[in-house]
């Protein structure tokens, strides 16, 4: 089969390798759809010893297919079942999983190989985070299981209602999703970027209220402007920016939420307003995406979540969005070009189709 295989930093080479053969308790999936990720940008410009500890492998983590073979031991799904899955597992057998708390797993197993015509999901992740479609529901848009899973736990973590103001700073794919989470729970959602094209488009799907982060040069009195001066009740960062962070602290209202979704370079600090976080009883939480966040979304309750036809999170029926994020569609062989688009923000997400010629 073809596959983009992963040899280190920048080294990402177009190769045919064997069809994988299901062992016990395995499955073989036939991809029929991939999704360009943020996480695939980082990981293969610098690396990542915990995604990635083994080299060569074959790249991507965003995927949904058909199953082509079950190993011996499989009784929940059979050759033709339409699947989706979270590209991790928890050993279920920590201290951290035993007390329900799979996002700190000390043996967390990641699964990378969605830019590839055939992928084997191990036992565990079968056994845990595999999840059957509809028949219905197209491949693309299964493919957004996984980040969609990861914006839902963002929302949750931000304890985000009915009638509340949301904002959500930083207008990439992660971004428009909470977005939409936050808009489908009955919040008003206010999506802050930069202007330029990416805003313009995200604005053109009606996802949230598009903000120019440029308008004003404080991201505070912008939201207070814009909410009659009462301020935001939450915000989350999406850029994973360390000034972005503080600017979100500054910009929620008192008694506020803020969630520290994206997630900074290792080493930066930022500075907090002590006084105000403690008197004016700031909540500040951590939901580290999107490299991180897969820990965060073991619990297969998240994937299933985001799959749900019905409800209030789901992917199914909804028309432009989140299809309205997929701005490009290219083949296996274009993958690199397709993640130098996301690199210079060229592209919010791009579809790879392995079959495309």
């Amino acid at each position: 089969m073809k596959a983009q295989v992963f040899y280190g930093p920048g080294d990402l080479r177009f190769e045919e390798v064997p069809v994988p053969e299901p062992g016990p308790g395995e499955i073989v999936m036939r991809i029929e759809a991939a999704l360009t990720c943020g996480t695939d940008v980082k990981v293969l410009r610098r690396g990542h010893p915990v995604m990635i500890p083994h080299v060569p492998t074959v790249f991507g983590h965003e995927f949904a297919g058909t199953v082509a073979r079950a190993g011996r031991g499989v009784s929940d799904f059979r050759e033709g079942d339409r699947v989706v899955a979270a590209n991790s597992a928890p050993c279920g057998a920590c201290r951290w999983c035993r007390a329900g708390r799979q996002n700190l797993c000390v043996d967390l197993l990641f699964v990378n190989g969605g830019y590839a015509e055939y992928i084997a999901l191990p036992p565990r992740l079968v056994a845990t985070n595999v999840v059957r479609l509809g028949p219905s529901l197209p491949a693309r848009r299964a493919a957004f299981a996984e980040p969609l899973a990861c914006a839902l736990l963002g929302i949750e973590r931000g304890r985000i209602e009915k009638g509340m103001t949301v904002a959500v700073i930083g207008h990439g794919p992660l971004g428009c999703l909470l977005a939409l989470v936050a808009a489908q729970r009955g919040a008003r959602a206010l999506l802050v970027g930069k202007p330029g094209w990416r805003l313009d488009r995200v604005r053109g799907l009606g996802i949230a209220e598009c903000l120019d982060a440029g308008q004003s040069p404080s991201l505070a009195a912008l939201l207070r402007d814009v909410t009659g001066g009462r301020s935001v009740d939450v915000a989350v960062d999406a850029t994973g920016r360390p000034e972005v962070w503080e600017q979100a602290v500054a910009a929620v209202g008192r008694g506020g939420t803020v969630v520290f979704f994206g997630g900074c370079a290792p080493g930066t600090t930022v500075a907090l307003d002590t006084r105000r976080v403690h008197y004016e009883e700031l909540a500040l939480q951590v939901c580290p995406p999107p490299v991180y966040v897969r820990r965060e979304i073991v619990h297969n309750r998240h994937v299933v979540e985001a799959l749900r036809t019905k409800g209030a999170h789901f992917v199914d029926e909804l028309d432009e969005v989140p299809d309205g994020l997929l701005t490009h569609t290219m083949g296996l062989a274009d993958v690199p070009e397709a993640l130098g688009l996301m690199e210079r923000g060229q592209a919010l997400k791009v579809l790879i189709e392995p079959y495309t010629a």
